[in-house]
């Protein structure tokens, strides 16, 4: 992904971990202990809604008080906690533009007719019985093309999910293909950050890394490939009149025409160029409400008596399109900038939370402490596996799941006789993935809120992500492809 676009080599080496031998395991356990029962509790028995409608939020500020009384008895600074999280908020920073930036996109994309015409003409090529797969496929080019799973789902995830919604799709299907394919291609993309990320902390070249994952990564994309295409025969979709019906509509209420595509396809072309994604996805916003003006006078009229303040209101707030179809009344509403605001506030107290995690010195506590049980080689990867999983829950950033867990175990598996590939491998393969999985990681709060769909929803079908760590687990435990040190 490319959340923080300007990561530099010189940033990951100069990451720092920070150590606090007055700190035991147990002790470090107690806020993450406490952390999983109290948002288990919220999700699973409240519906989301303990404390409102910001619930999630609450918790992680809580389970960040949590671990600020058990830093303290343990002689760490609240000066200290205060900088990491200083620190991690710096981090999100570009990501919290990315996406407030989406929920302008989408709203100008909306208005414009950008994403209705997308919807108007994949109706027409996407059948039901080909659509998973051909979502997993589609999702996998655009994000090998840019490198992001992100710019993968602010564009064509977008217009997936509204064509699977005309289509009678569950949402949580569709997401769950858009996200498989978007993190496949950003996984194997050698212009993803993470991509980079993992060899750089692994001690391998970008190339090799690469090849090597194509072992694990190959398998588990064609499971997911045929996993969709036998749910494309099993759901229940909207027949050829209704079909007929929601074309109608889209045609009726939007001008639809095949020159709207030259904005997303400008989007993307700069992206692949290595254009900064704030650039290109504020190209994309001004093109849309351009193009607004120009193909849908009629829809900014019916917005508002100013097709400004349509416009103006396309990016900030609310924006709700009526046609004579109620199954499209849903799909034609955006909530623009202020739509992103939950999200952007989970990534914030996620952050807290993470950022005094770190400061007590917990993520280097549990982490130790996995690599002390790893005897054997299986219990390397094992280990491994366990500690990027669990920063992706505990820390709330990708990066963080990649950067530890690779400078904690880089010397094991050098001790082991292991080429620093089999680390580089198991980091993409169990930390970029499983981001995305975890509701108030920045990923999986990011795809959420972009999508429209709940991590709860899309969890069991984001069949790659969840599928990637136990192949990686398999090879280990079979000894397939495990490629040893090569004394020079």
């Amino acid at each position: 992904m490319d959340s923080n676009d300007n990561l530099s080599e010189i940033e990951i080496n100069e990451q720092k971990i920070i150590k606090n031998k007055e700190l035991n395991i147990w002790e470090a356990m107690i806020p993450v202990v406490l952390l999983m029962c109290m948002l288990a509790y919220n999700i699973f028995y409240a519906n989301g809604e303990l404390l409102g409608e910001y619930s999630n939020q609450f918790i992680l500020l809580a389970g960040g008080v949590i671990a600020a009384i058990v830093g303290f008895f343990n002689k760490v600074r609240i000066k200290g906690m205060f900088v990491e999280i200083k620190e991690n908020m710096k981090s999100v920073f570009v990501p919290i533009i990315i996406l407030f930036l989406v929920g302008a996109l989408a709203g100008t994309w909306l208005v414009s007719g950008i994403i209705p015409a997308m919807v108007y003409y994949g109706l027409q090529v996407l059948s039901p019985a080909i659509f998973l797969p051909a979502s997993v496929i589609i999702a996998s080019i655009i994000s090998i093309a840019t490198g992001s799973s992100w710019t993968t789902s602010a564009t064509v995830g977008i217009a997936l999910v509204g064509i699977g919604t005309a289509l009678g799709i569950p949402t949580g299907m569709i997401a769950g293909a858009v996200i498989s394919g978007a993190y496949f291609g950003d996984k194997m993309s050698p212009l993803s950050d993470t991509t980079n990320l993992a060899p750089a902390m692994a001690g391998t070249d970008l190339f090799t890394h690469i090849g090597y994952m194509t072992y694990t990564t190959v398998p588990s994309y064609i499971i997911t490939l045929i996993v969709f295409s036998i749910l494309s025969f099993t759901i229940e979709t909207t027949g050829s009149t209704d079909l007929s019906s929601l074309l109608h509509s889209i045609n009726s209420t939007f001008n639809i025409s095949l020159y709207l595509f030259i904005v997303p396809l400008v989007v993307i072309v700069l992206i692949v160029l290595k254009t900064r994604p704030l650039i290109a996805l504020g190209i994309g916003v001004i093109l849309a409400a351009i193009f607004a003006f120009i193909f849908q006078p009629e829809i900014l009229n019916s917005l508002s008596s100013s097709k400004i303040s349509a416009i103006i209101n396309a990016v900030f707030s609310d924006t709700e399109i009526v046609t004579d179809n109620e199954k499209l009344n849903e799909l034609f509403s955006a909530g623009g900038m202020k739509g992103m605001l939950w999200t952007i506030y989970l990534i914030c107290c996620a952050m807290v939370f993470g950022g005094i995690m770190d400061a007590i010195g917990a993520l280097a506590r549990i982490t130790n402490a996995l690599l002390k049980i790893a005897s054997s080689v299986f219990g390397l990867f094992a280990s491994t596996v366990i500690s990027c999983v669990g920063l992706n829950a505990i820390a709330s950033d990708q990066y963080l799941a990649i950067v530890i867990p690779g400078k904690m175990f880089k010397k094991a598996y050098q001790d082991k006789n292991l080429a620093p590939e089999n680390l580089s491998r198991t980091l993409e393969d169990s930390g970029t993935v499983t981001s995305v999985l975890i509701p108030w990681n920045t990923c999986g709060a990011y795809q959420s809120g972009v999508l429209g769909v709940g991590v709860s929803e899309y969890f069991i079908y984001a069949i790659f992500n969840w599928l990637s760590p136990i192949m990686t687990l398999t090879f280990a435990a079979f000894n397939i492809k495990i490629r040893q040190l090569v004394k020079k």
